[in-house]
């Protein structure tokens, strides 16, 4: 696909971002399988169904255009991904807290890939003048934002000082 105009590169992020969040929604339930801290299993649980949330409305997005998001693989989110499992589902740990703790840190690698996705599908939508668009994309940026920030609570709470 040529990428002439700027609605041709907000279609092809959208469907880049929809295979980033089924990516990221399986390894995030995976990650919260592994995690021990009560507190982390439900914000990852809350964190998969914003995913899910994300998944919705970049479909609701891809209808109103006529654009299936099928066919497109995120190579980065695959990385991400693939990282999360080398270091975390495969990997030994001297204890559940230091888990945890890496599982904190490849969450946040995945969020932070989610919120580059949507803060700049949402700037294309903007000058696209697609205020509904913008609407859900700027939800799901905040819904982001807050899974970044608690992940950060946890860590900086409790977490990092179970692991040292």
């Amino acid at each position: 696909m040529s990428i002439d105009t700027l609605e041709d590169l907000y279609l092809e992020q959208l469907k880049d971002l929809h295979s980033a969040n089924r990516q990221a929604l399986d390894i995030t339930t995976k990650l919260a399988d592994a995690a021990t801290d009560t507190d982390l299993v439900r914000a990852l649980e809350a964190g998969a169904d914003g995913i899910r949330d994300g998944i919705d409305a970049l479909l609701a997005i891809g209808q109103r255009h006529d654009e299936t998001l099928d066919g497109v693989q995120c190579k980065g989110m695959e990385g991400l991904a693939a990282e999360a499992r080398a270091h975390v589902l495969e990997a030994e740990f001297g204890g559940d807290a230091i888990r945890d703790a890496m599982i904190v840190t490849q969450y946040q690698r995945l969020v932070h890939y989610a919120l580059a996705g949507y803060g700049c599908l949402a700037a294309f939508a903007r000058r696209l003048e697609l205020a509904e668009d913008v609407t859900a994309l700027q939800a799901c940026l905040d819904s982001s934002r807050e899974g970044d920030r608690t992940m950060t609570e946890l860590a900086t709470g409790g977490i990092n000082k179970a692991a040292v």
